[in-house]
């Protein structure tokens, strides 16, 4: 299978892939014999053993599968193949970042004309965010702004891809005196002390249809690290971060792309039509799904990171897909 190295991610997955002792092995007759067992048990409950799909793997060495070439209905598994591009596209300690700029100068708190927002595909800009950023314009100074808070780029905020949608959730976040019940819930789980920011925007809220020329750098504000947007997207197995992720890497086809060639299969064992797995028409076999964590997994190790880093873990996680989970620590 021809393929393009195009990051050192990408490279290093491969390599691993193609050592000499990464061969299949034979199957594990205990292995077999347990799946063969609980397949057994599904079809009695009614479920078709060609619709199960089963990869068994241990270390290198692979113990039992069924349906492990076939592409199945991938659901949030879909996610797997997300991280793979993302971290395809960006190194794990990656920040997105959001300028802020004016197109006039500040007197006496007051900045005399617009505040220009450009986003640049952050996914996990909230409340939190927000209040940071309020806070910081504070430190410069402002107080008051005369004209409309201008979003330019990819902005999005509390998961709102709408620009004009994110632009009046973040002129009600930079100012105190206009945080809605959920603004100030975020709040209170900050650390005591931290300033409530008073930023008064008394313009509009309009989406930037052409680059804004006229405006003057005002500070950068700086998202979490990729690694922990990740680990926040596999947790609470969130949709819309996914999606956003995916659109910035070049969409579903490009996920789709990448994820095949860091886990080294065909193609056609990562079907996908979106990067969150919402519906029933994203499809990823077995071997495939294994193979991306696998060769993830070796992957991460020069950046002192694991799989656990990225996804939940039982124990560790009491949230999201890990609430309510009756699964063994791990």
């Amino acid at each position: 299978m021809g393929r393009q190295l195009a990051t050192p991610m990408t490279a290093e997955a491969l390599a691993w892939n193609e050592q000499t002792i990464f061969q299949p092995s034979e199957p594990d007759s205990t292995a077999e014999a347990i799946m063969g067992r609980y397949l057994q048990d599904l079809s009695a409950k009614g479920a078709k053993e060609q619709n199960q799909g089963i990869w068994m793997q241990s270390g290198i060495r692979r113990l039992a599968s069924n349906q492990d070439k076939v592409p199945l209905s991938a659901a949030s598994f879909t996610k797997i193949a997300t991280t793979v591009a993302a971290l395809d596209k960006w190194a794990p300690s990656h920040q997105f970042e959001t300028l802020v700029s004016a197109t006039a100068p500040v007197k006496e708190g007051i900045l005399q004309g617009d505040l220009v927002i450009t986003g640049s595909g952050d996914p996990f800009f909230v409340w939190e965010e927000a209040i940071a950023l309020g806070n910081s314009l504070q430190e410069l100074g402002i107080k008051r702004v005369t004209g409309n808070l201008v979003i330019a780029g990819d902005f999005y905020m509390n998961f709102k891809k709408n620009p004009a949608t994110a632009g009046q959730l973040l002129k009600q976040g930079l100012d105190s005196r206009s945080w809605t019940a959920a603004a100030t819930e975020q709040y209170n789980e900050l650390l005591p002390g931290t300033p409530k920011p008073e930023v008064e925007i008394a313009g509009e809220v309009q989406v930037a249809t052409a680059p804004i020329s006229n405006a003057s750098s005002l500070l950068r504000h700086r998202s979490l690290p990729l690694t922990d947007i990740l680990r926040e997207m596999n947790i609470y197995s969130n949709n819309v971060m996914a999606q956003m992720l995916a659109d910035s890497v070049g969409g579903a086809d490009k996920v789709s792309q990448v994820a095949a060639k860091f886990a080294n299969v065909p193609n056609e064992e990562i079907q996908l039509i979106n990067g969150s797995g919402l519906g029933v028409a994203n499809r990823i076999s077995p071997r495939a799904a294994c193979a991306m964590l696998i060769a993830m997994e070796y992957s991460l190790q020069s950046h002192q990171l694991t799989v656990a880093d990225l996804f939940p873990v039982a124990g560790r996680d009491k949230g999201g897909t890990m609430e309510d989970r009756n699964i063994p620590t791990g």
